[in-house]
């Protein structure tokens, strides 16, 4: 099983949207949420490479971006093999 972190804020559609997208996978993700808490804002932008949007995801430690990143990996087909899944 993939280690999956994301780093959201409230009420945000673009991390409703990968959280979504990773449901339809059935991968299990540690959320992070950012809103209120300067200290892992801090963190997403030291590990994201000073990136100050949400979401930002990391699967087995390797940055994978935004929502959309992550879609575009997904319709290449190089998501599920990151999730350990058979590609589709």
């Amino acid at each position: 099983m993939a280690d999956i972190e994301i780093y959201t804020k409230f009420l945000c559609p673009y991390c409703t949207r990968a959280k979504a997208l990773l449901e339809s996978k059935g991968a299990v993700f540690h959320e992070i949420d950012v809103t209120m808490d300067a200290g892992l804002r801090r963190t997403m932008m030291d590990r994201s490479n000073g990136r100050t949007t949400v979401p930002q995801i990391f699967i087995n430690g390797q940055h994978i971006g935004g929502s959309d990143e992550l879609a575009a990996l997904d319709a290449r087909g190089g998501l599920d093999p990151l999730l350990g899944q058979p590609a589709a």
